[in-house]
């Protein structure tokens, strides 16, 4: 019985996984794992390197928030057009 609780968590834990690492708050962490390449091994640049990546992750981030809302914007006013007028659609033209 154990072995096959063990085998469902196994196979339920793959999608969640999947579905975690794909998601923009996977895809930060990642970033953020990633090594700096030896800029911080460079003295006086490397300060400056790692703001500039930091900005770079930042505006990134910026980007998808900012499509993000813009499509959850575009689906609000679908839901508040058909909320207001619900029998428009049978309306003759």
């Amino acid at each position: 019985m154990w072995i096959l609780v063990v085998v469902l968590l196994v196979a339920l834990m793959v999608p969640i996984t999947a579905i975690l690492l794909d998601s923009p708050l996977g895809r930060s962490m990642a970033r953020r794992l990633e090594p700096d390449g030896g800029a911080a091994g460079t003295g006086g640049g490397g300060g400056v390197r790692q703001l500039e990546r930091r900005l770079e992750v930042l505006e990134t981030d910026l980007e998808e928030l900012n499509r993000s809302v813009a499509g959850m914007r575009e689906e609000l006013q679908f839901v508040q057009r058909l909320l207001e007028d619900p029998t428009r659609k049978n309306r003759p033209s």
